[in-house]
């Protein structure tokens, strides 16, 4: 039978005798990685040791924020205490009193005795990866804890310890690092020179080439966006971006986002008008038959001012799709009405649609709107470019409605590219600077901003925290899409999809369920 855990360190403290006289001897313990203590029961350690644990698990000793000790006495010698706290390494440390000069060059000399934790009969025998010196955004607060990976998944350090009696296998320095859920774009149009709008041969080569690019700005999860098309490009597009998880290939798409043509004619933007619909009178099966099916989708962006919208929105949303409201000119009776039928997002928020006015607010109103649903939680999109939507405006949407703020990049083919003509689909962008414009207008085309730029600016512009940037890129859009148990949460038990970041939120690495997909330059010396 395997000994338990208090026991092997006991044993290995009795392993650990001073040359000539008695030693100070102490276990130096960061296994758990964190401040919460597991408490232990009473214990029997190795011949001539007592061990005293503190108490049964759960609640009480060794609860979350509590600290727990077991005291080891060795006849003859000073009794030892293993204090289970912060166990990133667990190590018996003998080190020689201080009062006693002579048994060593140096008042204080120590050694160690290495305690190696075995897996329990019938443990998980994958890699368990343990991130230290790091600092970790979970519960809405960066907290200096280690973060456990195996198999892809969170750990929970405590299980692992006292239920499997295992330890890492490999413990990996983040040098003080921000370790933050990766980031999701739900909102994105291609990318280095890749547009999900053209209906080529090979469109899932390019949906991976975006997937890859995207690595270095910390996204690990995405939904490719299709700008308003003919119908034939959706029936030929579709098909080919399934739904896929992430891995050292690129990030996962999630689905596809599909923003138009169910839009305003008013407001659509770059949007071509010669491809937007409305709907006729068979509503959800005019739908269809413009896209041709809807097993890839996850998000549909429509105006709700449209006959039968609201039609479309409820057929939609029992799918267990997204529906967005944008390039509209809906007022906000009708946008919340919307969102009584299942809408639960804005698309790009204060862009393509009716400006606010205090008599009527408009799509912009349902951020305090008191006519929504009890318990529904509208999200909006939001392009921090420093394009497309003013510091101040930013700052109101945030101040207004903080939880429900979902950065988003609408990046355009033309990402990482420079200044020159591109594509939007059916249409011709322009670059200039860090702006993109439909040829020949003065009309905004998307972003060039990656998703990092993003939340760098908004943390500028808003002055909110660092944890509230990082989770407006992760945790809003994983509950918006209903991602929240596995996506954008470093819980226990969640993929393990995060970036690491310095404190100014450049990205020094992105890993996917727990493998490195990337890492700057300068993090690899």
């Amino acid at each position: 039978m395997e000994p338990p855990p208090a026991a092997l360190a006991a044993r290995a403290v009795a392993q650990c005798v001073g040359p000539t006289g008695p030693w100070r001897r102490t276990v130096s313990n960061k296994v758990l990685g964190c401040d919460w203590i597991p408490g232990c029961g009473s214990l029997v350690g190795a011949p001539g040791s007592r061990v005293a644990g503190p108490g049964r698990r759960g609640r009480g000793p060794g609860h979350p924020g509590r600290r727990c000790r077991v005291t080891v006495a060795c006849a003859g010698h000073v009794g030892a205490r293993i204090t289970w706290a912060r166990l990133s390494q667990l190590r018996v440390t003998c080190a020689r009193p201080s009062s006693r000069p002579e048994l060593g060059a140096e008042s204080g000399a120590s050694r160690s005795v290495g305690l190696r934790m075995r897996g329990g009969q019938g443990a998980a025998r994958a890699p368990v990866i343990q991130f230290t010196n790091c600092r970790i955004l979970r519960g809405r607060a960066l907290l200096r804890e280690d973060l456990w990976v195996r198999g892809g998944s969170i750990l929970d350090p405590e299980k692992l310890f006292f239920e499997e009696r295992r330890v890492a296998d490999e413990q990996r320095d983040c040098g003080g690092c921000i370790l933050a859920p990766g980031f999701i774009d739900v909102q994105i149009n291609g990318g280095f020179g890749v547009d999900f709008s053209q209906a080529t041969e090979d469109v899932g080569s390019g949906v991976a080439l975006v997937a890859r690019r995207i690595l270095p700005h910390g996204v690990t999860s995405f939904c490719p966006t299709l700008v308003t098309s003919p119908p034939e490009v959706y029936r030929k597009v579709l098909p080919q971006i399934p739904v896929k998880s992430g891995g050292p290939h690129g990030a996962g798409v999630l689905g596809v986002h599909l923003e138009g043509p169910f839009i305003s004619r008013e407001k659509r933007g770059a949007h071509p008008e010669a491809h937007l619909r409305s709907f006729e009178a068979n509503a959800f099966q005019d739908l269809l038959a413009i896209y041709g099916g809807l097993d890839n989708v996850r998000i549909v962006t429509l105006a709700p001012e449209l006959g039968r919208s609201h039609e479309v929105i409820r057929a939609l949303t029992a799918l267990g799709i997204c529906v967005s409201l944008g390039h509209s000119v809906a007022d906000l009776g009708t946008a919340e009405e919307a969102v009584q039928s299942g809408a639960t997002f804005i698309t790009h928020l204060f862009n393509a649609m009716l400006p606010f006015h205090h008599r009527d607010p408009g799509i912009v109103g349902l951020l305090t709107s008191d006519r929504l649903p009890l318990g529904r939680h509208i999200f909006y999109g939001m392009i921090a470019d420093g394009i497309h939507t003013n510091p101040a405006a930013l700052r109101i949407a945030h101040r207004a409605h903080p939880e429900g703020l979902v950065l988003v990049t609408d990046a355009v083919p033309a990402l990482g590219l420079g200044n020159g003509r591109h594509t939007l689909g059916q249409q011709e962008v322009e670059v200039d600077g860090l702006t993109a414009y439909v040829a020949g207008t003065n009309t905004l085309s998307g972003s060039i901003a990656p998703m990092d730029t993003c939340v760098r600016h908004f943390l500028q512009a808003t002055g909110c925290s660092v944890e509230s940037a990082l989770e407006a890129a992760s945790l809003h859009p994983a509950q918006l899409l209903g991602l929240e148990k596995h996506k954008g949460t470093l819980d226990f038990g969640a993929d393990a999809d995060f970036v690491v970041l310095d404190d100014s939120l450049h990205v020094r690495a992105t890993y996917i369920s727990g493998e490195l997909v990337w890492q700057a330059e300068e993090a690899r010396q």
